[in-house]
């Protein structure tokens, strides 16, 4: 006999207690019958009416909105955004909590995921259990900081209006404005045009430069429209077939500025998105490393050079640096905006496989900025063999960073420091940095 289908509980409501925050933006409730609810646009002790967006009989936990709120938390405020809330857009996931209660509930989870996934508490880690605002966005409640400088849009097939997605979905959230993307890309009037042909435009503007950049991606067979846009910009396009970026008008990369230093950045690549994170980190970095002249260093997924330009610059004329990345095009921007330190090199590849050849044996420092999913158990064991004597991990993911925390605590390692910045408002995103060391070594 066949087993009867699962019934779907999409649209079924529930009148819950939100419980605490949980990694990815939302809070945990349990139905009477004891499931459990991951339910967005809540807030912990908050009583709401939550809707099930995703889910059936007998899975292992529900997706929820909370479409009623019954009992508001005092950390709730209306959302600034108009077009936040319950089937919305979903490129926020705190517009209706206070600034600080938003910084609060990102440290409960760095807190919750030390502990769970490496066995660590805020003591253990040295952190004081705060998230420190990005310069600027100490902003009062109701008050949005425009801190995105890059900001990919949606295109809706039939309309050719250029919007965000909602959250989980492919459907387009049409949208005038983002409340918070930089005033840089704003200004470029991207949701005022037809894109009609387009699956999607990403809208890009540099920090300390008046670059601008507008990446297209076509969808099949569609022609690149003429894009007159507010201010002058450089335009790139995504090929449909290979996926690589190439230069329609303009400079095919912008100027990024940091740590003193212009670095290109080009078709597109990795830069943070905070116009004030890569210096806020790069002094985390240094801060935590405390570099000496004639050290060796290690810059893994080095991207464009902007921690190992760095280091070369504080390690002086004896030092050497090498950086690893495994995007192309990165590790030519690397390479060029490193050019004035003859003892850095820069090798293509990803980490796991260019390390091991390098024949490195022994380094002093260490910087890993790796991917959301983290460096991994051998890459961490790798490093750890090393002997570096301090190393800094920077993490957008509190996840990943615990999960490698504790592999470097099985190498030999402990935390000296951690720090966390809010360097996405409005999301549940969250920076840190962690300074590791031997653990043989006093304090």
């Amino acid at each position: 006999m066949q087993a009867e289908p699962t019934k779907s509980l999409v649209g079924e409501e529930y009148e819950v207690e939100i419980g605490p925050v949980a990694h990815g933006g939302h809070c945990i409730a349990r139905t009477a019958e004891g499931q459990v609810l991951f339910v967005r646009h809540a807030l912990p002790g908050e009583r709401v009416l939550a809707r099930v967006t995703e889910g059936e009989e007998g899975a292992r936990f529900l997706r929820a909105d909370a479409v009623d709120i019954l009992e508001p938390s005092k950390d709730r405020i209306e959302a600034p955004c108009p077009f936040a809330g319950p089937g919305r857009c979903g490129g926020c996931d705190w517009q209706h909590a206070k600034p600080g209660a938003q910084r609060r509930l990102k440290g409960e989870v760095i807190a919750e995921q030390l502990q769970r996934l490496a066995g660590l508490t805020p003591e253990e880690a040295g952190w004081d259990g705060t998230v420190m605002p990005a310069e600027g966005d100490k902003l009062p409640a109701g008050e949005v900081p425009q801190w995105r400088t890059r900001v990919q849009y949606a295109v809706d097939p039939v309309t050719g209006q250029a919007g965000l997605r909602r959250h989980r979905s492919h459907e387009v959230e049409h949208v005038d404005h983002c409340m918070i993307a930089a005033a840089g890309v704003s200004e470029l009037g991207i949701e005022r045009r037809d894109w009609t042909g387009m699956e999607s435009v990403e809208a890009i503007a540099a920090t300390g430069s008046q670059d601008r950049q507008v990446i297209l991606t076509p969808r099949p067979g569609a022609r690149l429209p003429l894009v007159e846009l507010d201010k002058p910009v450089s335009v790139l396009r995504v090929d449909e077939k290979s996926g690589g970026v190439h230069r329609v008008h303009g400079r095919p990369f912008v100027r990024e500025r940091a740590d003193g230093r212009t670095h290109r950045v080009g078709n597109g690549g990795f830069w943070q998105v905070h116009p004030k994170a890569a210096d806020t980190l790069v002094t985390a970095v240094m801060q935590g490393l405390l570099p000496r002249k004639g050290e060796t260093a290690l810059d893994l997924y080095c991207g464009v050079g902007l921690f190992a330009g760095a280091l070369a610059d504080r390690l002086g004329e004896k030092g050497a640096v090498l950086g690893i990345e495994s995007g192309k095009r990165a590790v030519e921007d690397a390479r060029h905006n490193l050019a004035d330190f003859p003892r850095v090199r820069v090798e293509q590849g990803k980490v796991e496989s260019v390390l091991p050849r390098t024949g490195i044996t022994e380094v002093d420092l260490i910087v890993l900025d790796p991917p959301r999913a983290g460096a991994g158990r051998t890459t961490v064991s790798h490093l750890a063999s090393l002997g570096a004597r301090r190393i800094a991990y920077v993490a957008c993911d509190p996840a990943a960073l615990a999960r490698d925390l504790g592999y470097f605590r099985e190498g030999g390692y402990r935390v000296r420091t951690l720090r966390a910045f809010d360097l996405f408002p409005m999301t549940h995103h969250v920076e840190c940095v962690a300074i590791l060391e031997p653990a043989g070594k006093g304090s």
